[in-house]
């Protein structure tokens, strides 16, 4: 009996590493390039492993399916992760191309070299990326900024605290009078 296959696909990837980013650019460009599904997620692009829309994805894929992306930072931010995934495209008898990276084509024999080029370009740029926010992050420090919840009980209420307590008062009692958890009032220490 022989296997009935689906007719081909055009499958669309869309990716943002956090919630706060916006899929819309993407999700556009893929409608308009008419893709029958589109799989997205918000999530860091550092490790393929960790995306399970792409997974599934790349598992559902069969021959003839073409897979599009806008570029290839949404797909891979590491050259590795890149060409396993354009392994596991052809593997499956599928095509990847990169819808504002036009060079990125699995038809081209030079497919693999500017993807893995390409994927090395977006490692180094996460890498500016983290070694740029860390650079901010210890600039702020030095300028006095805070960083982290701002504490449920200012200086003048952690007195208080101190006070009660030395007085014999249950945490339970005092956390219930200043509105705070219970574990709030036990970390406030003389």
């Amino acid at each position: 009996m022989a296997h009935i296959h689906a007719s081909p696909k055009i499958i669309g990837y869309a990716r943002v590493s956090t919630v706060g980013q916006d899929l819309a650019y993407q999700l556009q460009r893929l409608e308009e390039a008419g893709c029958h599904r589109i799989y997205q997620e918000k999530r860091s692009g550092k490790n393929t492993n960790d995306r399970p829309e792409l997974a599934t994805l790349l598992a559902s894929l069969q021959a003839g399916d073409l897979l599009l992306a806008t570029v290839s930072d949404r797909l891979a931010r590491d050259p590795l992760d890149m060409v396993n995934i354009l392994y596991r495209v052809k593997h499956a008898g599928a095509r990847l191309r990169l819808l504002d990276e036009p060079l990125i084509d699995t038809v081209s024999d030079m497919a693999d070299v500017v993807a893995y080029l390409m994927g090395w370009a977006g490692r180094l740029q996460r890498q500016r990326i983290l070694e740029n926010t860390a650079h901010g992050r210890e600039l702020a420090r030095q300028r006095g900024v805070k960083f982290g919840r701002k504490p449920k009980l200012g200086p003048c209420e952690r007195k208080i605290v101190v006070e009660r307590r030395a007085k014999g008062e249950t945490c339970a009692r005092i956390a219930q009078d200043m509105g705070v958890s219970e574990s709030t009032v036990f970390r406030v220490h003389a």
